[in-house]
């Protein structure tokens, strides 16, 4: 009688049992978060619309593993007048990093790899690396690395590998490799890393963080290892278990009309970003070549499945009785790993997540032991284990300018919170 008294308290209240999270949609106040102070949220955002800062967004917060806020705010296609949705699907650009980055530290628990594996060891074009030194009359110098390249550096992008845009840029413009847009490329991905072996790099291994093509390359590492394309391997290992049926590195044709515009900040308001191809503008994940799978740039996804694979690394590993990664892999990947090298005020970089260590330092809300990222796209997300918060923001504006939006949501998260 009691067991049945307290599962019915339990859904009476909207809560969930202790360990299990599924990301059900809840009542804010069951999980210690104040509707009233979320209609804050709506007002905010709602004002970036209004002043035309922003064309649309998603907005997704979940609380011990049930949804207190998911909402869409202006349009997806301000040329066609279509209302942004909630299952509106945008481009994420380096929050594909994580979701690679978790897809190497799987193929180590399944014994396949070790992350201090020399990258040589996979692509031979690495055992013998430069890097590119500026000299006094404005040139540079080559000289050699001082040791190799481990997977580690490239998931903590301390390897010293750009995007092409370090010293020796030059040398990366003749091979054709520079910014992070690889859709547009009809060779595999692992064919254009393969190039960047013989190419000079910005800093000595383990030396400096340098953002970069790391995870690009740890997605050739993937291919190799799994003996899959790269899109086969996440949707076998990560989306599929996950259920994150709509993320993809190139958009099915049925999917077509959910997929936002790209828009940029100009003196005149809001603009179009180019199109096609560019690699700032609407790119060509509908009729690209659909070859070259970019691990640090390339895939699309919606608010609610990227919050899916973030509920998953809060918690420890597993979601809606599927285990991805155990615990302890989790743990690593969520911890600094720089060990001094420089890298932002009261932020560590773990492998794929910046990791909270001062809150003081970093000057905004937050806690300790919060680990995120985002996109060039100007998307964000974040995962505060203290306080079993996964926050999504999705939208498609690049260049920013001087928007606030960022810090506005952050603090309007926080200050929602009631327990």
């Amino acid at each position: 009688m009691l067991i049945l008294a307290a599962s019915l308290l339990i859904v009476l209240s909207g809560c969930q049992p202790a360990g299990v999270q599924d990301l059900g949609s809840g009542i804010p106040e069951a999980v210690g978060v104040s509707s009233e102070r979320l209609e804050r949220l709506d007002v905010a955002m709602q004002g970036y619309i209004d002043d035309e800062r922003l064309s649309g967004a998603v907005v997704f917060v979940a609380r011990k593993g049930q949804v207190v806020y998911h909402k869409a705010f202006g349009e997806r296609d301000r040329e066609s007048d279509s209302a942004m949705q909630n299952d509106s699907i945008f481009r994420i650009a380096s929050q594909s990093k994580a979701v690679v980055s978790a897809g190497i530290m799987a193929l180590q628990e399944q014994g396949k790899l070790l992350i201090t594996d020399p990258l040589a060891k996979y692509f031979p074009e690495f055992t013998e690396t430069s890097v590119a030194v500026r000299n006094d009359e404005g040139g540079y110098e080559v000289v050699p690395g001082r040791r190799p390249i481990v997977l580690r550096d490239l998931l903590t992008h301390t390897a010293g590998i750009s995007y092409g845009q370090g010293p020796a840029k030059d040398r990366w413009a003749d091979a054709g490799i520079q910014g992070w847009y690889f859709a547009d490329r009809s060779e595999p991905v692992g064919d254009t890393v393969a190039k960047m072996g013989a190419l000079p790099f910005d800093a000595q291994p383990g030396e400096r963080w340098v953002y970069g093509y790391n995870t690009d390359i740890l997605g050739a590492v993937a291919e190799r290892v799994s003996g899959r394309p790269l899109d086969e391997f996440l949707r076998d290992t990560i989306l599929d278990p996950l259920g994150m049926n709509d993320t993809h590195f190139y958009l099915p044709e049925s999917k077509v009309d959910r997929l936002a515009t790209v828009y940029s900040t100009s003196e005149s308001g809001l603009e179009r970003a180019p199109d096609p191809g560019h690699m700032v503008g609407q790119g060509q994940y509908v009729k690209g070549p659909r070859v070259s799978f970019s691990g640090g740039a390339g895939l699309v996804s919606t608010a609610s499945d990227y919050a899916r694979f973030l509920q998953m690394m809060l918690n420890g590993g597993t979601l809606n009785g599927r285990r991805i990664l155990s615990r302890k892999t989790v743990e690593l990947m969520t911890v600094d790993h720089l060990h001094g090298i420089e890298f932002r005020p009261g932020q560590g970089f773990g492998l794929g997540f910046y990791v909270i260590e001062e809150v003081g330092a970093r000057g905004v809300p937050g806690t300790a032991g919060e680990f995120g990222w985002g996109g060039a796209y100007h998307s964000t997300y974040w995962v505060d284990p203290a306080e079993e918060l996964v926050v999504v923001y999705l939208t498609q504006l690049i260049p920013a300018g001087r928007i606030d939006d960022h810090s506005k949501l952050r603090t309007l998260v926080y200050q929602a919170l009631s327990d």
